[in-house]
Protein backbone atom coordinates (compact mmCIF):
# COMPACT_ATOMS: atom_id res chain seq x y z
CA UNK A 1 0.00 0.00 0.00
CA UNK A 2 1.86 3.31 -0.93
CA UNK A 3 1.84 6.42 1.03
CA UNK A 4 -0.49 8.93 0.25
CA UNK A 5 0.11 12.65 -0.79
CA UNK A 6 -0.44 15.18 1.73
CA UNK A 7 -1.74 18.22 0.05
CA UNK A 8 -3.23 21.61 1.19
CA UNK A 9 -6.62 22.82 -0.33
CA UNK A 10 -5.33 26.33 -1.12
CA UNK A 11 -9.46 27.61 0.43
CA UNK A 12 -8.14 27.35 3.57
CA UNK A 13 -5.47 30.48 2.91
CA UNK A 14 -7.55 32.44 0.09
CA UNK A 15 -7.40 35.36 2.88
CA UNK A 16 -4.00 36.09 2.25
CA UNK A 17 -3.87 38.24 -0.86
CA UNK A 18 -0.38 36.98 -2.18
CA UNK A 19 -0.57 33.66 -3.53
CA UNK A 20 3.41 33.48 -3.62
CA UNK A 21 3.06 33.91 0.32
CA UNK A 22 0.90 31.10 0.68
CA UNK A 23 2.74 28.93 -1.14
CA UNK A 24 6.17 29.80 0.46
CA UNK A 25 4.05 29.16 3.91
CA UNK A 26 3.04 25.77 2.71
CA UNK A 27 6.36 24.63 1.25
CA UNK A 28 8.40 25.75 4.59
CA UNK A 29 5.77 23.97 6.37
CA UNK A 30 6.39 20.35 4.42
CA UNK A 31 3.82 20.29 2.07
CA UNK A 32 4.63 18.90 -1.52
CA UNK A 33 1.11 19.79 -3.10
CA UNK A 34 -1.33 21.78 -3.28
CA UNK A 35 -5.19 21.67 -4.28
CA UNK A 36 -6.18 25.10 -6.16
CA UNK A 37 -9.80 26.24 -6.16
CA UNK A 38 -11.51 27.90 -8.63
CA UNK A 39 -10.85 31.35 -8.54
CA UNK A 40 -6.94 30.52 -9.33
CA UNK A 41 -6.95 29.44 -13.12
CA UNK A 42 -7.11 33.20 -15.37
CA UNK A 43 -3.27 31.93 -16.17
CA UNK A 44 -3.06 28.18 -15.88
CA UNK A 45 0.65 27.75 -17.03
CA UNK A 46 1.56 30.92 -14.86
CA UNK A 47 -0.04 28.88 -11.96
CA UNK A 48 1.88 25.88 -12.65
CA UNK A 49 5.48 27.65 -12.66
CA UNK A 50 4.47 29.17 -9.63
CA UNK A 51 4.02 26.11 -7.58
CA UNK A 52 7.02 24.63 -9.20
CA UNK A 53 8.70 27.85 -7.91
CA UNK A 54 8.13 26.58 -3.85
CA UNK A 55 8.58 23.04 -5.03
CA UNK A 56 4.52 22.40 -4.88
CA UNK A 57 2.35 20.20 -7.65
CA UNK A 58 -1.17 20.27 -7.73
CA UNK A 59 -2.02 16.30 -7.98
CA UNK A 60 -6.22 17.46 -7.61
CA UNK A 61 -8.35 20.26 -8.21
CA UNK A 62 -11.34 22.00 -7.67
CA UNK A 63 -13.52 23.59 -10.21
CA UNK A 64 -16.73 25.03 -10.33
CA UNK A 65 -19.91 24.15 -11.60
CA UNK A 66 -19.79 26.66 -14.57
CA UNK A 67 -16.85 25.31 -15.75
CA UNK A 68 -17.97 22.60 -17.15
CA UNK A 69 -20.71 24.08 -19.51
CA UNK A 70 -20.66 23.31 -22.92
CA UNK A 71 -18.93 26.53 -23.66
CA UNK A 72 -16.29 26.06 -21.23
CA UNK A 73 -15.46 22.09 -20.75
CA UNK A 74 -12.76 22.60 -23.60
CA UNK A 75 -10.82 25.31 -21.80
CA UNK A 76 -11.55 23.62 -18.48
CA UNK A 77 -9.58 20.27 -19.30
CA UNK A 78 -7.07 22.77 -20.95
CA UNK A 79 -6.50 24.48 -17.80
CA UNK A 80 -6.33 21.24 -15.63
CA UNK A 81 -3.69 19.49 -18.36
CA UNK A 82 -1.60 23.29 -17.91
CA UNK A 83 -1.55 22.82 -14.47
CA UNK A 84 -1.01 18.95 -14.09
CA UNK A 85 -4.29 17.86 -12.41
CA UNK A 86 -4.66 14.00 -12.31
CA UNK A 87 -8.01 14.29 -10.14
CA UNK A 88 -10.36 16.85 -11.36
CA UNK A 89 -12.96 17.48 -8.51
CA UNK A 90 -16.95 18.95 -8.60
CA UNK A 91 -17.13 20.46 -5.18
CA UNK A 92 -20.47 21.90 -4.79
CA UNK A 93 -23.86 23.06 -6.76
CA UNK A 94 -25.30 26.68 -7.15
CA UNK A 95 -28.31 25.79 -4.47
CA UNK A 96 -30.67 26.43 -7.14
CA UNK A 97 -29.14 23.16 -8.81
CA UNK A 98 -29.28 21.44 -5.96
CA UNK A 99 -31.86 18.12 -6.74
CA UNK A 100 -34.58 17.51 -4.02
CA UNK A 101 -35.20 13.71 -4.41
CA UNK A 102 -33.92 10.44 -6.09
CA UNK A 103 -34.90 11.32 -9.62
CA UNK A 104 -32.75 14.60 -9.45
CA UNK A 105 -29.87 13.50 -7.69
CA UNK A 106 -29.72 10.37 -10.31
CA UNK A 107 -29.92 13.20 -13.48
CA UNK A 108 -27.12 14.70 -11.83
CA UNK A 109 -25.12 12.02 -11.48
CA UNK A 110 -25.59 11.08 -14.98
CA UNK A 111 -24.21 14.94 -16.06
CA UNK A 112 -21.40 13.88 -13.48
CA UNK A 113 -20.18 10.72 -15.79
CA UNK A 114 -20.53 12.82 -19.23
CA UNK A 115 -18.36 14.75 -17.33
CA UNK A 116 -15.94 12.48 -16.28
CA UNK A 117 -15.96 10.89 -19.37
CA UNK A 118 -14.64 14.20 -21.44
CA UNK A 119 -12.03 14.26 -18.35
CA UNK A 120 -11.17 10.81 -18.94
CA UNK A 121 -10.18 11.28 -22.54
CA UNK A 122 -8.25 14.31 -21.70
CA UNK A 123 -5.98 11.75 -19.11
CA UNK A 124 -7.24 12.49 -16.18
CA UNK A 125 -9.98 11.13 -13.47
CA UNK A 126 -13.13 13.23 -12.08
CA UNK A 127 -14.58 12.92 -8.62
CA UNK A 128 -17.08 14.36 -6.52
CA UNK A 129 -16.82 16.45 -3.57
CA UNK A 130 -19.61 16.60 -0.63
CA UNK A 131 -20.81 18.85 1.52
CA UNK A 132 -23.87 17.64 4.00
CA UNK A 133 -26.90 17.55 1.45
CA UNK A 134 -25.59 14.29 -0.17
CA UNK A 135 -25.60 12.48 3.24
CA UNK A 136 -29.18 13.79 4.68
CA UNK A 137 -31.84 10.61 4.12
CA UNK A 138 -33.80 11.38 1.72
CA UNK A 139 -37.88 10.95 2.37
CA UNK A 140 -37.68 7.44 0.96
CA UNK A 141 -34.64 6.62 3.24
CA UNK A 142 -32.17 6.76 0.97
CA UNK A 143 -28.83 8.85 0.40
CA UNK A 144 -28.49 11.00 -2.59
CA UNK A 145 -24.78 10.33 -2.69
CA UNK A 146 -25.70 7.00 -3.64
CA UNK A 147 -27.93 7.78 -6.42
CA UNK A 148 -24.88 10.09 -7.47
CA UNK A 149 -21.97 8.24 -7.29
CA UNK A 150 -24.15 5.26 -9.30
CA UNK A 151 -21.69 2.50 -9.83
CA UNK A 152 -18.48 4.01 -10.67
CA UNK A 153 -18.59 8.09 -10.23
CA UNK A 154 -15.13 8.91 -7.98
CA UNK A 155 -15.59 10.79 -4.38
CA UNK A 156 -13.82 13.03 -2.28
CA UNK A 157 -14.94 12.30 0.86
CA UNK A 158 -14.97 15.33 3.22
CA UNK A 159 -14.68 13.79 6.79
CA UNK A 160 -16.10 17.52 8.70
CA UNK A 161 -18.89 17.40 6.50
CA UNK A 162 -20.13 13.91 6.74
CA UNK A 163 -19.72 14.37 10.70
CA UNK A 164 -21.70 17.57 10.62
CA UNK A 165 -24.71 16.07 9.96
CA UNK A 166 -24.16 12.88 12.06
CA UNK A 167 -22.79 10.22 9.37
CA UNK A 168 -19.81 7.84 10.23
CA UNK A 169 -17.05 8.16 7.58
CA UNK A 170 -16.03 5.28 8.17
CA UNK A 171 -19.54 3.37 6.85
CA UNK A 172 -19.02 5.50 3.58
CA UNK A 173 -15.35 4.59 3.59
CA UNK A 174 -15.88 1.20 3.43
CA UNK A 175 -18.90 1.49 1.04
CA UNK A 176 -17.41 2.81 -1.75
CA UNK A 177 -13.88 1.41 -1.12
CA UNK A 178 -12.03 1.47 -4.01
CA UNK A 179 -13.46 4.99 -5.24
CA UNK A 180 -12.27 7.45 -3.09
CA UNK A 181 -9.15 8.47 -4.75
CA UNK A 182 -8.92 11.47 -2.41
CA UNK A 183 -10.03 12.87 1.11
CA UNK A 184 -11.01 16.39 2.41
CA UNK A 185 -9.22 16.12 6.24
CA UNK A 186 -11.07 18.00 8.43
CA UNK A 187 -11.15 18.23 11.93
CA UNK A 188 -14.32 19.03 14.38
CA UNK A 189 -14.10 20.91 17.84
CA UNK A 190 -15.78 20.27 21.04
CA UNK A 191 -19.25 20.93 20.55
CA UNK A 192 -20.00 24.55 20.99
CA UNK A 193 -16.09 25.86 20.54
CA UNK A 194 -14.56 27.63 18.04
CA UNK A 195 -17.46 29.06 16.74
CA UNK A 196 -15.21 31.90 15.51
CA UNK A 197 -13.71 29.66 12.92
CA UNK A 198 -16.73 28.30 11.44
CA UNK A 199 -16.58 25.31 14.06
CA UNK A 200 -13.15 23.82 12.50
CA UNK A 201 -10.05 23.61 14.17
CA UNK A 202 -6.65 22.60 13.23
CA UNK A 203 -6.25 18.56 12.22
CA UNK A 204 -5.55 16.59 15.65
CA UNK A 205 -6.40 18.97 17.83
CA UNK A 206 -10.44 17.79 17.54
CA UNK A 207 -12.72 15.24 18.58
CA UNK A 208 -12.12 13.30 15.43
CA UNK A 209 -10.12 9.76 16.49
CA UNK A 210 -7.81 9.89 13.22
CA UNK A 211 -5.67 6.91 14.79
CA UNK A 212 -9.03 4.63 13.52
CA UNK A 213 -9.84 6.79 10.68
CA UNK A 214 -6.60 7.57 9.12
CA UNK A 215 -5.56 3.68 8.05
CA UNK A 216 -9.35 3.24 6.88
CA UNK A 217 -9.00 6.14 4.82
CA UNK A 218 -5.65 4.39 3.61
CA UNK A 219 -7.52 0.94 3.10
CA UNK A 220 -10.02 2.64 1.35
CA UNK A 221 -7.72 3.72 -1.52
CA UNK A 222 -7.04 7.17 -0.47
CA UNK A 223 -4.00 8.77 -2.73
CA UNK A 224 -4.17 12.32 -1.62
CA UNK A 225 -4.71 13.56 2.06
CA UNK A 226 -5.82 17.27 1.68
CA UNK A 227 -5.81 19.80 5.17
CA UNK A 228 -8.54 21.93 4.51
CA UNK A 229 -10.26 24.44 6.95
CA UNK A 230 -12.77 26.71 6.00
CA UNK A 231 -12.45 29.68 8.24
CA UNK A 232 -9.26 29.65 10.15
CA UNK A 233 -8.11 32.63 12.27
CA UNK A 234 -4.33 32.16 10.91
CA UNK A 235 -4.23 29.63 7.94
CA UNK A 236 -0.03 29.25 8.99
CA UNK A 237 -0.51 27.89 11.97
CA UNK A 238 -3.24 25.76 10.82
CA UNK A 239 -0.92 24.28 7.95
CA UNK A 240 1.77 23.75 10.28
CA UNK A 241 -0.29 21.99 12.79
CA UNK A 242 -2.29 19.39 10.07
CA UNK A 243 1.10 18.68 8.49
CA UNK A 244 2.81 17.71 11.92
CA UNK A 245 -0.74 15.51 12.58
CA UNK A 246 -0.91 14.04 9.01
CA UNK A 247 2.78 13.09 8.75
CA UNK A 248 2.24 11.61 12.61
CA UNK A 249 -0.73 9.58 11.17
CA UNK A 250 1.80 8.76 8.07
CA UNK A 251 4.43 7.29 10.39
CA UNK A 252 1.70 5.16 12.77
CA UNK A 253 1.13 3.69 9.89
CA UNK A 254 3.80 2.56 8.16
CA UNK A 255 4.60 5.44 6.18
CA UNK A 256 7.20 8.66 6.27
CA UNK A 257 5.63 12.10 5.35
CA UNK A 258 4.53 13.58 2.35
CA UNK A 259 7.93 13.81 0.64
Amino acid sequence: MSKPILSFQLWSSRREQSLSKQLEVLSSAGYSDVQPHHAQYDDPPALRRLFEEFGLTARSAHINYDMVAASEIDSTVAAMQAIGAELVIMPWLPPPLIPTDRTGWQAMGNEMRQHAATFQRAGMRFAWHNHGEELLPLPDGSFPIDHLLGDDLLWEIDIGWALSVGQNPERWLERYSGRVPAIHVKDVPAEGTNLEEDGQITIGLGTVDWDSLWPKCIAAGAEIMVAEHDQPLDYADFARGSIATMKALQAKSGHNGSR
